[in-house]
């Protein structure tokens, strides 16, 4: 009887533990995608890449395609190499209309709101839906996928927080 007091209380502790946890994904979500912003305003190219995992893949719904990260991000390095300069300004910005997650794995849908300036011109931004598979590597979050699906109206980017 008292072994099986003690399994009962082991198997309810470790329960417990399993239910309490000093992470909070959502938080830690939300602060990968407040680093994704940093760096694109900032220019960081480095930064922006470390948000990827290496073997991510970038689909672009629009253009019916899918290649590596690392295509994707050689045809952006001279945005991020001229926002450094101070030749452009850029943000992005994310609301999002679905977020799944875990401990370690998680989906968000939403809207990205891209937008830039080149020195001498008029600031242009383009609205995209678009999906991210994230997971948890070493503590850090990174994207495994980003699914850039379809452009968006000023309407449905307004409707999402």
């Amino acid at each position: 009887m008292f072994h099986l007091m003690i399994k009962i209380i082991l198997i309810s502790l470790l329960s417990f533990s399993f239910m309490v946890s000093d992470s909070n994904p959502k938080e830690e979500i939300d602060a990968f995608w407040a680093e994704a912003s940093r760096t694109v305003e900032e220019g960081d190219y480095e930064g922006y890449a470390n948000t990827f995992h290496p073997d991510a893949i970038l689909v672009n719904g629009m253009s019916e395609s899918s290649y590596p990260i690392s295509q994707a991000l050689a045809g952006w390095k001279q945005g991020f190499d001229d926002t450094k300069a101070g030749k452009m300004t850029a943000s992005v910005e994310f609301r999002f209309s679905e977020r799944l997650h875990s401990e370690t794995t998680a989906h968000e849908t939403g809207i990205f709101n891209y937008s830039w300036q080149n020195e001498g011109e008029e600031r242009q931004n383009v609205l995209i839906h678009f999906q991210g598979l994230l997971t948890k590597v070493s503590g850090e979050w990174k994207l495994m996928m980003e699914y850039q699906v379809s452009e968006a109206t000023k309407e449905e980017w307004e409707n999402l927080e």
